[in-house]
């Protein structure tokens, strides 16, 4: 099995960081999260949503979050709703990228993630929470004016916050040979 590690900006539902690995551990979501942090820049501040996983709740996890400045959520215990973005997300990647198809070898699947996320999800996608724009579409509005609410329930930020607090979660997909 190969394990995806993916974080997600809950504004505008748009993929900002993903790596993947054949271990499930603390050094995927540190450097998941460190990629995140590089690409956007901003972290004090940020909330960042996870499940109760044994490699969020580490000790070392939890020191990067700190350096970061970002406050660190938790789902709440038996109630896995709280990560539903995350899960659907991990739904469309099975149904439109994953189902069905057998890869050669990890950096086959690299490509196809990072096909499908830059080229199709983040690009392309339509998303209701976003009344049917993609996510870069969503994102970029945000920037142009961040005083447009386009979203009906879209949370206030602080002056100069201009993405919501991303989350992150695991899923696994097996990599048929041959």
């Amino acid at each position: 099995f190969y394990y995806i590690c993916v974080i997600l900006d809950l504004y505008a539902r748009k993929v900002i960081a993903c790596r993947v690995s054949d271990r499930i551990d603390r050094f995927l979501a540190m450097d998941t999260l460190l990629d995140a942090a590089r690409l956007r820049g901003t972290t004090k501040g940020v909330l960042f949503h996870t499940d109760r996983g044994s490699q969020f709740t580490s000790q070392d996890f939890r020191r990067v979050i700190d350096e970061l400045g970002m406050v660190q959520s938790f789902s709440a215990k038996g109630h896995p709703y709280d990560n539903a973005v995350m899960e659907c997300f991990f739904k469309y990647l099975k149904k439109e990228e994953l189902d069905r198809r057998c890869f050669q070898s990890l950096n086959q699947l690299k490509q196809s993630l990072l096909s499908y996320i830059s080229g199709f999800y983040n690009a392309i996608r339509p998303h209701s929470h976003n009344h049917g724009l993609s996510p870069n579409q969503a994102n970029l509005i945000s920037f142009i004016s961040p005083l447009v609410h386009f979203i009906d329930y879209c949370p206030v930020y602080p002056a100069g916050t201009f993405f919501s607090p991303p989350s992150v979660s695991f899923s696994f997909i097996q990599i048929e040979k041959g």
